[in-house]
């Protein structure tokens, strides 16, 4: 794009607010036809322009507005045909030397750019008013704006976070599991609020092609309840005591067989039991916090 000077942007200003004569509106439309570059500032400046039209819609005036206009300016009734006034005799005066040129080309053309900027400059502030009334109005009353330049609805989604509450310890049970009361063989540990238990494995030796299985003997059952077979690492858990009550559980007897390899195939035990115990309270469960 070739650079233009501040006259030729104030000429396309002007020619966009509609404030140019003929003349000067025939010079800008013949730059816009042959300067492509030109014609785009002129389009910038009607875009920037044209948001004023979008506030102001059009209105009618009354039949009586129009009356007093025609009053005004003296169409209410016929006119008087015009009488010139007798031209006076022309005089003409003596010669004289011509007097020093003064060339003023130069206070013309400021003149013309400082009128045509004092224009755009008003434009400007009239745009910018209009815009912060806008978002003035877009902020307070939203509703009374057209809906093409309405905003649109914000929706915030604010997580609210309970804050976490610790978990109250529940009571833990423990039965050493042992033979004749020798040495512990396994170590059967028993939640309070989950029911879940845990056999830890401590000085029992497996027998080759056997398992060991661990049973609940309560006088509340007819018949011994297996509790799966205990794995071959040092840890296994098992969630099984859940479908028993509270007291079923802590009267108990746990026992472990051995079995066939993989557990009894029928649910019953096939042999006595090697390891017998009884669950005793190990940890109390925690006494709730006052409230606050």
């Amino acid at each position: 794009m070739m650079p233009y000077s501040e006259d030729h942007i104030a000429l396309a200003a002007e020619y966009a607010l509609g404030t140019l004569d003929a003349d000067e509106r025939a010079q800008v439309e013949t730059m816009m036809s042959v300067d492509k570059d030109f014609a785009a500032i002129v389009d910038a400046w009607e875009d920037k322009l044209s948001v004023l039209n979008q506030m102001v819609g059009s209105v009618e005036p009354r039949a009586e507005v129009w009356d007093k206009i025609k009053e005004a300016v003296g169409h209410s009734e016929p006119q008087v045909p015009l009488v010139l006034p007798q031209a006076p005799p022309v005089v003409v005066p003596a010669v004289k030397e011509p007097a020093e040129v003064v060339d003023t080309s130069n206070v013309i053309r400021l003149s013309a750019q400082a009128r045509r900027w004092r224009n755009v400059a008003s434009f400007t502030t009239a745009i910018a008013a209009a815009l912060v009334a806008m978002i003035a109005v877009g902020v307070y009353q939203p509703d009374l704006l057209p809906d093409g330049v309405r905003p649109k609805p914000r929706v915030q989604v604010v997580e609210v976070r309970t804050p976490a509450v610790a978990a109250t310890p529940s009571a833990q049970y423990v039965a050493v599991l042992q033979k004749d009361g020798g040495s512990p063989a396994f170590i059967l540990t028993v939640d309070g609020a989950t029911k879940n238990f845990t056999v830890r494995k401590v000085g029992a030796a497996p027998e080759p092609g056997k398992s060991f299985e661990l049973w609940l003997i309560s006088d509340k059952l007819q018949r011994p309840r297996s509790l799966g077979v205990i794995g071959g690492g040092d840890f296994t858990a098992r969630p099984v005591l859940s479908s028993y009550d509270n007291d079923t559980i802590n009267t108990a007897t746990y026992a472990v067989t051995v079995e066939q390899a993989g557990g009894s195939p029928d649910g019953n035990p096939h042999s006595a039991p090697v390891f017998t115990g009884k669950l005793i309270e190990a940890v109390p469960p925690a006494a709730p916090s006052p409230a606050r």
